[in-house]
């Protein structure tokens, strides 16, 4: 199976797995929910019963906002105006590029939904494998079991990841960057040099993402239990499959920035601050579940790709869970048998 062949059976089989699209969106959703009530709280707070609260319902009322950021602290402090619409999406991507510091409140909101995927990824690629629906008990069941795998593989990945933005990225662009741009004079080439550091960096990111993507699709494919081993054999089929790996790779890339761009057109179009804040905030939404499903077209045509390059689909998928029988059922199946009266 070639690279585009597994991009459009993973589009086929995350399209067939709307439950578990529903439920990705909807733990996003519950995860930003305290988040939300805290940053309300804040918000009321602050207008109280005033002229700005009025201003701020009809419309976005910017001398306000400054007002707000310029004494908001923790929380509060993510609330700016880059948040609206497209300026999100750039703001993330900048503070990735330059390593901005997570607020610590954030920073455990993102802990608690990394922990959550790594559970329901375990019936996730379970699913995607088998291509075919597993229900709920098939699905947790698959979670469950290769949870303890998946989240010891998590935590290795924190560790390079945090080796990563803590080590290798200043060293980059505070290191070698600066003493590489040490004696320019024309602002532009020093702008096409970090442009070279950031794609450096991307890589090294890219090749991290991408390895530990195969390791968790061979501890749930071959029901491994050595978190280890699966990254040993993840990156051992990245090595043997680069070509093809890389190249679905930047396939999925390339419909997540089309994405990206069809966000961006359509926020253009809706302002904020023309009295049309429900289509801006619809509009983020249906952008948040589209941005989902190619997460999970992702996961699905790596599973894809694995399956073909490596075997056939039912060697590599993980026998059928079997839900045990309820207590009541399994004591009359196991009683001694009982003599004639």
């Amino acid at each position: 199976m070639g690279p585009l062949s597994a991009l459009g059976d993973g589009l086929s089989r995350a399209a067939r797995a709307p439950a578990v699209l529903a439920g990705t969106f909807a733990l996003t959703l519950l995860v930003a929910v305290p988040l939300s009530l805290a940053l309300r709280g804040m918000l009321i707070a602050h207008l109280g019963p005033s002229l700005a609260a009025d201003a701020a319902a009809r419309s976005v009322d910017f001398d306000w906002w400054q007002e707000f950021s310029a004494q908001a602290t923790g929380l509060g402090m993510t609330f700016v105006p880059s948040i609206i619409g497209f300026g999100a999406v750039l703001q993330n991507i900048s503070n990735l590029a330059d390593n901005v510091p997570l607020a610590t409140t954030i920073a455990g909101v993102i802990a608690a939904w990394l922990v959550l995927w790594s559970f329901l990824s375990g019936g996730i690629l379970d699913r995607f494998a088998r291509n075919r629906a597993t229900r709920g008990r098939g699905f947790f069941g698959a979670s469950g079991a290769h949870f303890p795998a998946l989240i010891r593989l998590g935590l290795i990945s924190l560790l390079v990841y945090w080796i990563a933005f803590r080590w290798i990225h200043p060293w980059l662009f505070d290191s070698v960057f600066t003493r590489a741009t040490r004696n320019m004079t024309v602002e532009r080439d020093a702008f096409l040099v970090r442009l070279l550091f950031y794609s450096l960096f991307a890589s090294i990111l890219i090749l991290v993402n991408v390895i530990f993507d195969y390791s968790r699709i061979r501890i749930v494919l071959e029901d491994r239990r050595s978190s280890l081993g699966a990254l040993i054999a993840g990156a051992r089929f990245v090595g043997r499959h680069t070509g093809g790996v890389a190249a679905l790779y930047l396939l999925n890339t390339v419909l997540f920035l089309l994405l990206i761009a069809a966000y961006a057109i359509v926020t253009l179009a809706v302002s904020p601050a023309a009295r049309m804040p429900w289509l801006a905030l619809l509009a983020g939404e249906v952008y948040i579940l589209a941005r989902h499903y190619l997460k999970l077209t992702f996961y699905a045509s790596e599973t894809a790709m694995f399956q073909a390059r490596l075997a056939h689909a039912d060697y590599a998928a993980a026998p059928p869970v079997v839900w045990p029988e309820s207590p009541l059922a399994e004591s009359i199946a196991n009683a001694p048998p009982v003599g004639p009266c």
